[in-house]
């Protein structure tokens, strides 16, 4: 591509080096962390709702076993589709960073490697989530669909692994931001000289 295209396009690029404002992957990274964790949290309080039934009755809280189970069922299958919007927001917006080249991060990676590691790690993320998805509509509708308890002790522990895969990516993704700088705007601001208070005006 022409160097001339490429500087009219940077005219047109906001702080961040994007077409818009305010960056769009973080935010969709917190709504796929939260309803994945959700669902996850929602079907362990389900397995566990006769240990928990005298709790709820004693607060007062009406509940019923098959409505923790919903809750699981739905915030995992919302999960499995935003990733998707996230991975690709993620991707496209790190085609477009400019992270700072000098700089290791606490893990003694440079920016390109931690770019690397969280793309590939995003993928993955989307894989297992989308995985998780199906095997957990296979015993909702076929598998378990006539027993109390809808989810089996195996598919709750791969979910707490995920959580653990999913702290040491969004460590990755957190470095980038933090100590590299990619799309943060303040930060980009600031070294522009300009008042990242504005940006909000």
């Amino acid at each position: 591509m022409s160097p001339d295209l490429i500087d009219q396009l940077k005219g047109q690029l906001g702080a961040n080096g994007l077409p818009y404002s305010l960056p769009i992957h973080p935010n969709l990274v917190h709504l796929t962390l939260g309803l994945f964790i959700v669902a996850i949290a929602f079907d362990i309080v389900g397995t566990l709702f006769p240990l928990e039934k005298p709790i709820f009755k004693f607060l007062a809280i009406p509940a019923t076993r098959s409505n923790f189970f919903d809750v699981g069922w739905y915030n995992i299958l919302a999960a499995a589709v935003i990733t998707f919007f996230t991975v690709a927001a993620g991707f496209y917006e790190v085609m477009l960073a400019e992270p700072t080249a000098d700089v290791k991060s606490a893990w003694g990676l440079q920016a390109m490697e931690t770019m690397l590691w969280h793309g590939v790690g995003g993928v993955v993320l989307l894989m297992l989530i989308v995985a998780m998805a199906i095997w957990r509509g296979f015993q909702r509708f076929l598998w378990r669909k006539d027993r109390a308890q809808q989810v089996q002790w195996s598919y709750l522990l791969a979910g707490l692994g995920i959580f653990a895969l999913m702290f040491v990516h969004g460590t990755l993704g957190a470095q980038l931001a933090a100590e590299f700088g990619v799309h943060i705007s303040a930060d980009r601001l600031l070294r522009l000289g300009e008042n990242p208070n504005l940006l909000l005006k």
